[in-house]
């Protein structure tokens, strides 16, 4: 007998690979939304080890994506032609072994930037994250071999419905069980007070790394996940203010909230996608809408116990 949590997953796997099925009746547009929303799950959650359960502040968190989904997209537009396969091999297996292998390099990009900066705290290590999320935009603007400022093209569809959330169910899983487990009340610790958890022994900077690493790896997959949906990438598309709008997904949702965050990044995507009937107005009142939340709500929309995270 499987435990809940792994029934929780094989389920939602089997859900995911019945929509996947199924998505051939839906209108292009709506599909495009949805599967966007799972991939900002994917994001969200994951930037929720790191800023909600181990109480560091990244404004990163797109830099990570970027070099998750250029390294993904490289891997099929250069890989995949010349060995030939058929689209079936393709899409599955060529394609997840680029995700796998955008989620190391964004992992590497984490432990990079993690060792060295992750020693801060507050405002100075929220500083060194945005710096280097803009370093990774430049570096990108200015790269030929990935199409500089003009973009990436090219880039086949190979995400669907499965993969997205797939995905983000796998993401939701490793994050939960991770702090769930006996390691990751360490996670916690950090959180609550990292001079109490120094005290007890515990290497916090180890811990933040390692935050820092697992919540890097799953944005990069979601980033590969990203270019195989949108077909095009643009190193504008991974600036400051996408990074604001995962950060805004995990506070709305409340920090450190599994389910709270989940269901704002559902809110957040169907919003932003509904406001676009409104043109230029739209980021106007998205913004208003966010500030009357914040005022109203600063502790985030969802704030029941049994979402809230766990503490021992």
């Amino acid at each position: 007998m499987l435990p809940k949590s792994q029934l929780w997953l094989l389920l939602a796997l089997v859900a995911a690979g019945v929509a996947s099925a199924l998505s051939r009746f839906l209108d292009p547009y709506i599909l495009d939304v949805v599967m966007g929303v799972g991939i900002a799950i994917t994001l969200a959650s994951s930037l929720n080890l790191i800023n909600g359960f181990t109480g560091q502040f990244s404004l990163g968190h797109a830099g990570f994506m970027a070099v998750g989904a250029y390294t993904s997209a490289m891997l099929t537009t250069t890989l995949g032609p010349k060995l030939g396969a058929s689209p079936v091999l393709l899409q599955w297996a060529v394609f997840p072994a680029s995700l796998l292998l955008a989620g190391l390099a964004a992992a590497l990009a984490g432990l990079a930037v993690g060792a060295p900066s992750l020693r801060l705290k507050g405002d100075y290590l929220a500083i060194v994250t945005l710096g280097f999320g803009e370093i990774i935009k430049v570096l990108l603007q200015n790269m030929d071999v990935v199409g500089g400022a003009r973009g990436l093209v090219g880039i086949p569809d190979y995400t669907n419905l499965f993969w997205t959330f797939g995905v983000a169910a796998v993401t939701v899983y490793v994050v939960w069980g991770l702090l769930n487990s006996t390691y990751g009340r360490g996670f916690l610790a950090v959180a609550d007070d990292e001079v109490a958890a120094e005290a007890m022994g515990l290497n916090t900077t180890r811990y933040k790394i390692t935050a820092f690493v697992v919540g890097s790896f799953f944005a990069g997959v979601a980033g590969g996940l990203y270019a195989h949906l949108k077909g095009y990438l643009n190193p504008g598309g991974f600036d400051f203010n996408k990074s604001i709008e995962i950060v805004v997904m995990v506070i709305l949702g409340g920090m450190g909230r599994h389910v709270g965050v989940i269901v704002a990044a559902i809110l957040l995507g169907v919003l932003n996608e509904t406001l676009r009937s409104f043109g230029d107005y739209r980021m106007i009142l998205y913004s208003l809408l966010l500030i009357i939340l914040m005022l109203t709500r600063p502790q985030g929309l969802f704030t029941w116990p049994l979402w809230k995270k766990k503490a021992t």
